[in-house]
């Protein structure tokens, strides 16, 4: 098969890779339909990352299923599944807490920029539509496999309410699937914080009601004037770096709390200053599994579009233009067809 591979910072290529086995009987192989770049594949792009020896990427997918193992049952071949990028048997007990970014079993997909993919843990990890849907729901139901599902979980861990003012710190795809989601569970106020003209126009069409264009202390103080001096009930932070969990912090009210889906990077913070905050934080690796049903069916029923976060589509043989389009913010995310 055909896949892409990192070999260093800006170096990545498309190249003739093995085709994947069923190595444990939990295992299931899927034909890609679409795959696409995270935003959090430019981190090693840019050298923020190590990447040691060279090797595949990509952790976002849809497909059809090729071959099962023989403790598989949930899915069978031919079937058109969405899956999450950390893998989960859904019976542990983190799962069964909801949690199941953080199964026991728990392994990370980095494969998926190519023909054919395998996805351990499969009896939990994937989710089967009843029948193959429209290929133009394709990029909805990919984004669902992660930054869908990753908005969603800014959202919730943010406890965004009905009636609520919430904020989206970031405007890439993450962000923007945040305010989906936190219009979908009921903000009044959604405050996108974007220094981008055609991803403001987005974060507008998808719900935000305010824009902010500052950042920093700028954007804090712009956020408290939006909220008569006291800060937002809720704030998604999606994007990882400190600056943007500073950003957070600082634009929540005391009470409020703040969803940090973006994976840190050189983030620390202060005990004493959360302490006397009365900001409260969560987050992690979204746990997309356990959101997938609802997601999935809010693509199919026309309920939600996040595939029009996909702003640049290529033929997986050009994913290095991919990479190269969104480290450059030419593109907010691209889309891969085999």
């Amino acid at each position: 098969m055909r896949g892409a591979v990192i070999h260093a910072p800006g170096d990545v290529r498309f190249e003739t890779l093995d085709d994947p086995k069923i190595l444990h009987p939990t295992d299931a192989i899927i034909r890609t339909a679409v795959s696409c770049v995270c935003g959090s594949d430019l981190w090693p792009y840019r050298g923020l990352e190590p990447i040691g020896d060279p090797h595949p990427m990509g952790h976002e997918y849809v497909g059809f299923v090729e071959e099962v193992g023989s403790e598989v049952n949930a899915v069978k071949p031919g079937q058109f599944v969405v899956g999450s990028f950390a893998t989960s048997d859904n019976t542990c007990a983190n799962c069964r807490n909801g949690f199941q970014s953080n199964c026991l079993h728990r392994e990370f997909m980095s494969t998926c920029q190519a023909d054919y993919v395998r996805i351990p843990n499969a009896q939990g990890t994937l989710v089967a539509t009843d029948q193959v849907p429209d290929e133009e729901l394709w990029p909805s139901l990919l984004a669902v496999s992660d930054v869908m599902g990753t908005g969603w979980w800014a959202a919730d861990a943010a406890e965004v309410k009905p009636g609520s003012t919430a904020v989206v710190v970031g405007d890439g795809a993450v962000g923007l699937s945040a305010v989906i989601a936190a219009k979908e569970m009921g903000a009044e106020r959604i405050i996108a914080m974007s220094r981008h003209e055609s991803r403001q126009k987005l974060a507008r069409e998808f719900g935000a009601t305010h824009i902010v264009t500052e950042r920093g202390d700028e954007g804090i103080a712009r956020i408290k004037d939006l909220t008569d001096g006291i800060g937002a009930d809720a704030v998604l932070e999606c994007v990882g770096t400190a600056q943007a969990l500073q950003q957070a912090r600082h634009s929540a009210r005391p009470g409020g709390n703040v969803g940090f889906v973006g994976v840190p990077h050189e983030v620390a913070i202060d005990g004493q200053e959360l302490f006397f905050s009365h900001v409260g934080l969560r987050g992690g690796p979204a746990p997309v599994r356990r959101y997938l049903p609802d997601l999935i069916d809010h693509v199919l029923t026309g309920r939600i579009n996040p595939g029009k976060v996909f702003d640049l589509t290529l033929p997986l043989d050009q994913v290095a233009e991919g990479y190269q389009a969104m480290d450059e913010r030419r593109a907010i995310k691209a889309l891969l067809k085999p």
